[in-house]
């Protein structure tokens, strides 16, 4: 379902640094009117707004804070495009000490934090014509990494939560991209000691546009995701994309 951001309002979340902010600018460069910018703290989204003015809002915004997605959706009401990025990882084994307190945390930032995004945003998507949802899974949705087998536990999950949005959100004519990075330099790639193989956050706000522009459910905008995503790419098209249900 092709969508174009021209003219629109966007609310992006963790949009003071990394991929979040890249995205942020890719929208507006291409024509987003608004970028509602969610962020804890709202003085972290200064270098957005000095950069763009009053085309950037920043908005308070806590993933653990579920009132706060509440209250967001009440006041950007204009919004035509949701980017759900924000999200958390724990580098945890299956079998180390703090695997079940890790997943458990990123489950409810990951997975519960989707959903409350979904169910908190579609009514507004749904009044301002449909729109767009666009969320970030991972590279780590379709393979399970063993050092970080929580996290990609918890990506895994929400891909899955992603497909069923694609499926009911089209009633309404709202259009959803899951996006599956690899390796982006950003602080969590830092933090998970990927640095030396990551890429530039751009790539996946470029990216944003072209298949929200294309109509696309699957993003692979990295080297790595790339490849993941050629070697997936039938199973994509012929059961994840396919309506297997009709007669």
């Amino acid at each position: 379902m092709a969508f174009d951001i021209n003219g629109k309002a966007a609310f992006v979340t963790g949009a003071n640094r990394g991929i979040g902010k890249a995205i942020a600018e890719s929208l507006l460069q291409h024509g987003a009117t608004k970028v509602y910018a969610a962020v804890r703290n709202l003085d972290s989204a200064k270098s957005l707004v000095d950069a763009y003015g009053d085309s950037v809002v920043p908005i308070h915004f806590d993933l653990a804070q579920p009132d706060t997605i509440a209250q967001a959706a009440k006041t950007a009401t204009d919004v035509a495009i949701v980017v759900n990025n924000a999200g958390v990882l724990r580098k945890a084994a299956p079998l180390a000490e703090d695997a079940i307190a890790a997943l458990q945390f990123e489950m409810d930032m990951n997975v519960f934090g989707l959903m409350r995004m979904a169910q908190a945003f579609a009514p507004v998507l749904k009044a301002n014509g449909g729109g767009a949802f666009v969320q970030l899974n991972s590279v780590a949705s379709l393979k399970n990494f063993a050092d970080f087998a929580t996290y990609s536990a918890s990506k895994a999950a929400a891909y899955s939560m992603t497909q069923a949005l694609r499926e009911v959100l089209s009633a309404q004519g709202t259009a959803v991209i899951s996006v599956h990075p690899g390796p982006i330099a950003t602080d969590m790639a830092q933090d998970a000691g990927l640095a030396e193989i990551a890429e530039p956050p751009a790539l996946v706000g470029e990216g944003i546009v072209t298949a929200l522009k294309d109509g696309k459910f699957h993003l692979f905008p990295d080297t790595m995701a790339r490849q993941i995503g050629e070697a997936y790419a039938s199973f994509a098209t012929n059961v994840v994309e396919a309506n297997l249900m009709e007669a």
